[in-house]
């Protein structure tokens, strides 16, 4: 009979909200969400923000309603009482809780740099982000897209889908430079190339010229100017910890957790974007992605229900590009040994990333059945022979040497 407060409609937030109930948890469950929207799902915002409807809501409307879940849109928690508690919102009001879970996710990360705030200008975090989005290319027959990451390039391949003419600014020397190997981003740069996406590497942007108060052009720094009149920002992410950090919470780039999504504050807990966690590694990482999201979840309820705790899973993520689907497991080392399973030209293929033969990382294009294999191989430490691994004549269960303790 516990009182929950849950700090962040998102996916981490309202998945444990909906886990809650259906575990058979009877006491108060209350939903505290920034936004007006109900919870939805953030994936179409940069893979399907041209077509169809935006507001894919994570459960029906009804939902909260039939299992008693209090959802306190546009009402952001503003101030956290650990003596008390309590929390207190933006209109003044104390809610009492038992436990307490922040799910406050994480915001896009801001471009320093003169007219960044002129019209036409967007990050892409919300659903207003991605209705604004979406007008401009309707809009406008260009868009310029200064960073090459993940979300970058997912949205300049349904922008060039829509016709749109697309030039993605990175500042490093390769799109996906810090999440991806240097083949992949070799490959999906090709690609998106083929597709008739421009792609600037090594660039800095330095401003955004306007007139009228709208963008007219993104100037870089070698003076080079790329006219534009819609210009998406996105150049990465960073936690809202800002909460947990002036209630005197442990926070290192991200809200610090164990792995039962506990806090510094037994009576605290973290999920999400907003969290630095750890692996079943050991290594302490921030993850953003919906798959580790639900798994803090399902950490949380087992400790709010004292159920038993929920293991670390191998990370997973995935992106759709174009006619590529893609799908990574495990974390892509710096410098790492990488066998080809498959052929790029066709669409399908599969990196497989190893240290001594051990599978550290898979990163895989309309393989599903390389995925899966390199996600096991991963969990259980296998040691695979590089040489049959890259024979796609050879079944992958006949490509392991052992496996680990």
């Amino acid at each position: 009979m516990s009182r929950v407060l849950i700090v962040g409609a998102g996916h981490a937030g309202a998945t444990l909200a909906g886990l809650l109930r259906q575990a058979g948890h009877r006491g108060p469950v209350e939903l505290f969400g920034d936004e007006v929207d109900l919870p939805y799902h953030r994936p179409p915002l940069s893979k399907k923000f041209t077509g169809g409807e935006l507001e894919q809501w994570l459960r029906p409307p009804e939902f909260y309603r039939e299992q008693d879940i209090t959802v306190r849109l546009g009402e952001p928690v503003t101030t956290i009482d650990r003596d008390g508690c309590r929390v207190r919102t933006a209109s003044g009001e104390f809610h009492r809780y038992d436990h307490l879970v922040l799910a406050t996710g994480a915001e896009p990360r801001a471009l320093p740099v003169p007219g960044a705030d002129l019209a036409g200008v967007v990050s892409l975090r919300t659903l207003a982000d991605a209705r604004m989005l979406r007008t401009c290319i309707d809009e406008r027959r260009s868009l310029v897209i200064v960073g090459g990451g993940y979300i970058g390039l997912e949205v300049a391949a349904v922008a060039r889908s829509c016709g749109v003419e697309v030039t993605v600014v990175e500042r490093e020397d390769r799109v996906l430079a810090r999440v991806a190997s240097p083949r992949l981003s070799e490959i999906l740069a090709a690609h998106h190339r083929e597709q008739g996406t421009r792609i600037v590497t090594g660039a800095e942007v330095t401003r955004i010229d306007g007139a009228g108060g709208r963008a007219r052009a993104v100037v870089l720094g070698d003076g080079t100017t790329i006219p534009s009149e819609a210009v998406l920002v996105g150049v990465g992410a960073v936690p809202r910890d800002r909460l947990a950090a002036d209630a005197g919470l442990l926070c290192a780039q991200g809200v610090v957790v164990d792995e039962h999504a506990r806090t510094s504050d037994p009576r605290i807990l973290a999920i999400g974007d907003v969290t630095r966690r750890p692996l079943a590694s050991g290594a302490l990482v921030r993850l953003e992605s919906i798959p580790s999201a639900t798994e803090q979840a399902r950490q949380a309820l087992a400790t709010i229900t004292g159920a038993a705790p929920v293991a670390a899973e191998v990370p997973w993520f995935w992106s759709d590009q174009f006619d590529l689907k893609l799908k990574i497991a495990g974390l892509v080392p710096a410098t790492p040994s990488t066998v080809l399973r498959g052929d790029p030209a066709t669409g399908r293929f599969a990196l497989f990333h190893h240290h001594g033969g051990t599978v550290t990382a898979v990163e895989s294009a309309n393989s599903p059945g390389e995925f899966m294999a390199g996600k096991k191989f991963i969990a259980s430490r296998a040691r695979i022979d590089p040489d049959r691994l890259a024979d796609a004549s050879v079944p992958l269960r006949d490509v392991v040497h052992q496996y680990g303790a």
